[in-house]
């Protein structure tokens, strides 16, 4: 399967310091190349994956779910931890669902950058009607990529939403929601006052039930894909700060 341009992983040396960086839902490593080469820049080894499915193909990734996802999260982690003494893990919306998971599984993190993440389910009504369209056979709906604010930005994502594929994300979402209190070690949580994808509020559940210290930013210019909006740059300045803060 050919990779779209763009949409190819990243990876630097360094250290002996790292930063996982994941990217979310349809999208790609494009949304999150700028920040993992601000870790690069700022003397970590980072790995950004092109998570199964995504930068290819949507009728690739609607043979993928959750299981495949997090596997491949988790396997890059291995391999970054291969080669560091301390790893933060920054995400973006499922990125940030990916990370909050892999804190809950590996204790030994030194910090997570949750960037507008998608850590609970959607609305039961939602989930229901495309379970619905799904018992139908659709297998495609319109797609929730490019929530930017600056015109001139854009992001590499698919047009449409595999319904398989955003129903086995819910239900891992539905599970990590009532994991969140295993997460101990440091959060910096950055929100949108601004998301079209992502309710603000979800800021709320993840200071209330993380067991771990949260440092929280929020974005007056930013929708949800603040890694690539008018906020980009205060985005790596925030996360590249408290990586280097935490890991020291």
């Amino acid at each position: 399967m050919s990779v779209l341009a763009g949409a190819e992983p990243f990876s630097a040396d360094g250290g002996p310091a790292g930063a996982l960086v994941l990217h979310g839902f349809t999208g790609s490593p494009q949304s999150m190349r700028p920040l993992a080469q601000a870790f690069a820049a700022a003397g970590f080894a980072v790995g950004l994956p092109r998570l199964p499915g995504h930068g290819t193909t949507v009728e690739d990734m609607a043979e993928t779910g959750w299981p495949e996802w997090s596997d491949a999260a988790q396997q890059a982690l291995d391999e970054l931890r291969g080669r560091c003494d301390r790893v933060v893990v920054a995400g973006l919306s499922m990125g940030g669902a990916l990370t909050a998971w892999l804190a809950t599984r590996n204790p030994g993190l030194s910090g997570i950058v949750l960037i507008n993440p998608a850590v609970v389910p959607m609305p039961e009504e939602m989930s229901n009607q495309l379970a619905g369209l799904l018992e139908q056979g659709v297998q495609l709906v319109p797609g929730v990529g490019n929530d930017i604010a600056d015109p001139d930005a854009v992001e590499l994502a698919y047009d449409q939403v595999p319904v398989a594929a955003a129903l086995s994300m819910n239900s891992a979402l539905a599970d990590l929601g009532e994991h969140l209190s295993s997460v101990s070690c440091p959060v910096l949580l950055i929100t949108s006052a601004q998301d079209h994808v992502v309710p603000p509020a979800t800021a709320d559940i993840v200071r209330e039930r993380v067991s771990g210290p949260v440092e929280h930013a929020v974005l007056d210019r930013s929708y949800h894909v603040a890694t690539l909006d008018y906020d980009r740059d205060e985005v790596q300045r925030l996360a590249v700060d408290f990586a280097i803060k935490v890991t020291q």
